[in-house]
C-alpha cells in the first residue's frame, strides 16, 4: 500500500511536470523570437526628416553635397545608425511648410529638423507670422509624437534693432515652450564669408555647407542619441 501511494504520487508529480517543462520551453522559445524582433527594430535606421527651405534642400548644390546629405554622412561617421531625408523646397516661407507638413513628414518617422524662416524674413514679413506659423508646426508634430531639432535664423542689422529683436527672439522662445534643442543660427561661421556662399551671397556653396554641417554636427548628434 506505501509502494502503491508512493507510485501515484511519483505518477501525478510526472505529470505535473511535463506540461511545466514544456510551458518553460515555450516561454524560453519567445524570449528568443521577442530579443530577436527587438534587435531587429533596434538595427533599423533612425529615420530623420530635414524640413525647411532652399538652405535645406541645397540651392544650385548635387544632392550629395546638400546640408542633409552632409550631415547623415557626419553622423554615420560617428557610428550613428540614420538616414536624414532632404524635404526642404527652395522659397518656402513657413506657412508654405505649415501647408505642406503632413504629406511631408511620413509616419515612422524619428525626429524632424526643423530650419524654416529665411524667407519670411527676406520678405520682411511680420516676425509674428513665422511665429505663428512655426507654433503650429511644432503642435502639430508635438501630436504626433515626434521631436524636433531646430535650426534658428537671424535678421540682418539693416532691418534695424526692433525687427531684428523680435524676429530673432522667436526661435529661442519656441525651442523653451517645446523643450526642443535650438541650433540658435544656422548660418553661423558662413554667412557674411563670401568664399563659402554661392555669387549670391546667400546661399553656402559645398564648402560652406561641410562647414555648417561640422558646426551643427555636435548638438545634432546629441538630439539623435537621445531618440534611440
Amino acid at each position: 500500500m506505501s509502494f502503491t501511494h508512493s507510485s501515484v504520487t511519483y505518477g501525478a508529480f510526472t505529470s505535473l511536470a511535463m506540461p511545466l517543462r514544456a510551458g518553460l520551453i515555450v516561454a524560453a522559445l519567445l524570449g528568443v523570437l521577442n530579443y530577436a524582433s527587438f534587435a531587429r527594430a533596434d538595427s533599423r535606421p533612425l529615420q530623420l526628416v530635414a524640413f525647411g527651405d532652399s538652405l535645406t534642400a541645397g540651392y544650385l548644390l548635387p544632392q550629395d553635397k546638400a546640408l542633409p546629405a552632409v550631415l547623415e554622412k557626419l553622423l554615420k561617421d560617428k557610428g550613428r545608425n540614420v538616414t536624414i531625408t532632404n524635404a526642404g523646397v527652395s522659397g518656402d516661407t513657413t506657412a508654405d511648410g505649415l501647408a505642406r507638413l503632413d504629406w511631408s513628414i511620413p509616419e515612422g518617422v524619428s525626429g524632424v529638423i526643423l530650419a524654416l524662416g529665411a524667407n519670411d524674413m527676406l520678405r520682411g514679413l511680420d516676425p509674428a507670422i513665422p511665429r505663428a506659423n512655426l507654433t503650429a508646426i511644432l503642435d502639430r508634430l508635438k501630436a504626433r509624437g515626434i521631436p524636433v531639432f531646430l535650426l534658428g535664423m537671424r535678421a540682418p542689422a539693416n532691418y534695424g534693432p526692433a525687427y531684428a529683436q523680435a524676429f530673432d527672439s522667436l526661435y529661442p522662445d519656441l525651442a523653451k515652450t517645446y523643450s526642443a534643442p535650438l541650433y540658435p543660427f544656422m548660418l553661423a561661421g558662413v554667412a557674411g564669408r563670401a568664399e563659402l556662399l554661392l555669387s549670391d551671397g546667400l546661399h553656402p556653396n559645398a564648402t560652406g555647407v561641410e562647414e555648417l554641417a561640422r558646426q551643427i554636427l555636435p548638438p545634432l548628434d546629441e538630439f539623435v542619441a537621445s531618440l534611440r
